[in-house]
């Protein structure tokens, strides 16, 4: 089971009879031991998954335990948030692995999710490898790579009172975080900050990030959804 499973597609939701056009710019890749089967030396297996990760530039990672690589300061006020240094550091999540935990990768296209996984599939980490991605997209990775799949789990989206949900912009944006630490309410407020030219499409998206604890927010998606809700709303 994952947390990612959920992730919101608005497209999805409303296009189910007409074939819509799946996700192509947001695939995860987990990794996670069992404790007593293979955690020996996990530290180490960790973090050799996120360099391997690096090298297919991901745009996040993260240690489910401390965020990802856009991370909030205990530091600072909040009206520093917007003058602070946003340039992402991924060499601080690999460093701050210390033990049991979940680590991941996100990618904003298939060519590099489907490479790193065959680097994952060469390396031999010894500890259980997680695709969250579109179906056709997660099997056609496994069949290219030379990988016998072990389980497959759907989402059958959200049921019961659907008229109470947020819209469908809010909700792609706030079930980014697998932990619910993006709030409808603070994803519907950069969206709206975002039409009136107070921050950009960027600095909103980086700004949500911060609060992913799992860190597998992904800025880009992030990015191009805000960017389409302020297009449709001229």
């Amino acid at each position: 089971m994952t947390n990612t499973l959920h992730r919101y597609s608005e497209h999805y939701a409303f296009e189910r009879t007409s074939n819509p056009e799946p996700i192509k710019d947001d695939y995860i890749v987990f990794a996670m031991a069992s404790r007593g089967l293979n955690d020996d030396n996990l530290v180490e297996k960790y973090r050799s998954f996120l360099q391997l990760a690096l090298k297919h530039k991901p745009v996040n990672i993260g240690d489910a335990t401390k965020g990802g690589i856009l991370r909030p300061r205990q530091d600072m006020n909040p009206t520093a948030h917007w003058r602070r240094d946003h340039s992402p550091d991924p060499e601080q999540v690999i460093a701050g692995i210390e033990g049991y935990t979940t680590v991941a990768a996100v990618f904003d296209n298939y060519e590099a999710m489907r490479a790193f996984v065959a680097e994952l599939e060469c390396a031999q980490l010894g500890i259980s490898i997680n695709i969250s991605a579109p179906m056709d997209d997660a099997r056609r990775c496994c069949e290219e790579t030379g990988i016998t799949r072990h389980s497959v789990e759907y989402s059958i989206g959200f049921c019961g009172r659907v008229d109470k949900l947020p819209d469908g912009t809010t909700l792609e944006l706030s079930t980014m975080c697998g932990h619910g630490m993006v709030s409808a309410n603070f994803a519907r407020k950069m969206v709206e900050w975002a039409k009136e030219n107070r921050r950009t499409a960027e600095e909103a998206a980086r700004y949500m990030a911060r609060f992913c604890i799992c860190g597998v927010f992904n800025v880009h998606r992030a990015e191009r959804i805000i960017k389409q809700a302020c297009t449709l709303n001229r």
